[in-house]
């Protein structure tokens, strides 16, 4: 069963701060979607939103055809990434996926999958606090990839992961939507962004400022020009 994840008129207001205003998009089933946008014009709020741990004025988000907290098992279902996501520096790798397991109700043969997956077999009884931030990063993929989710929604997953890592990531989402899932990724690394992603979305000041295929994209033009240009022509102070 396909899951799109779906917004569809995101509002939502911080004291006297308008975040998002009428926020709507599709991230589609079988396709990379990167959400774009410069730091606060309501990526995160977007993405808290449709995660459930935020809740919007107006609007709905869904997978599938319902919001995160009615899904029957959501942490199996949604695979989830966010930036400084806790990982407790005491714990193994190996002990952080069998929580994560018997949480979800994975099965444990997955555990061992999964670090083969991500490149984390050798430091899978290793202490998280002496990880560098690229091997927090790939515990934090597998533990998103554990349970074989329909749906993907990573923010920055790239942080930290070098040259061989980048392309490791983009082999991988590229397989993961290859294979039917829904992968919603943010990022800032525009020019490795590029390399994989099928759809963009640009929000900006709270509001969806593009969206479009990325091979039809206006001839000559990359994803950067494409999203500089989008973010210039948003900017109600731009002449």
């Amino acid at each position: 069963m396909s899951m799109p994840l779906g917004v569809k008129g995101l509002t939502k207001t911080y004291g006297e701060r308008r975040v998002l205003a009428g926020v709507s998009f599709t991230a589609s089933p079988g396709r990379v979607t990167g959400f774009l946008g410069p730091n606060g014009s309501g990526k995160t709020t977007t993405v808290r939103i449709a995660l459930g741990l935020a809740k919007a004025d107006a609007g709905a988000a869904t997978i599938g055809d319902a919001p995160y907290e009615a899904l029957t098992q959501p942490g199996a279902t949604v695979g989830v990434l966010l930036e400084n996501a806790g990982l407790h520096p005491d714990l193994t790798p190996l002990q952080h996926l069998r929580i994560a397991a018997k949480a979800t109700r994975t099965r444990e043969e997955r555990i061992a999958d999964v670090l083969e997956e991500v490149g984390l077999t050798d430091a899978a009884t290793r202490k998280v606090r002496g990880f560098s931030q690229g091997m927090r990063q790939r515990l934090g993929l597998a533990l998103a990839l554990l349970a074989e989710p329909r749906v993907l929604i990573l923010d920055e997953p790239a942080n930290g992961l070098d040259p061989e890592g980048m392309i490791w990531l983009r082999t991988l989402l590229t397989s993961c939507a290859q294979a039917g899932a829904t992968v919603l990724v943010t990022s800032h690394v525009l020019n490795e962004l590029e390399r994989f992603i099928d759809d963009i979305v640009i929000i900006a000041h709270g509001q969806i400022a593009a969206r479009a295929r990325l091979d039809e994209l206006p001839t000559g033009a990359d994803l950067e020009a494409f999203y500089l240009d989008t973010l210039h022509r948003a900017n109600p102070e731009a002449s």
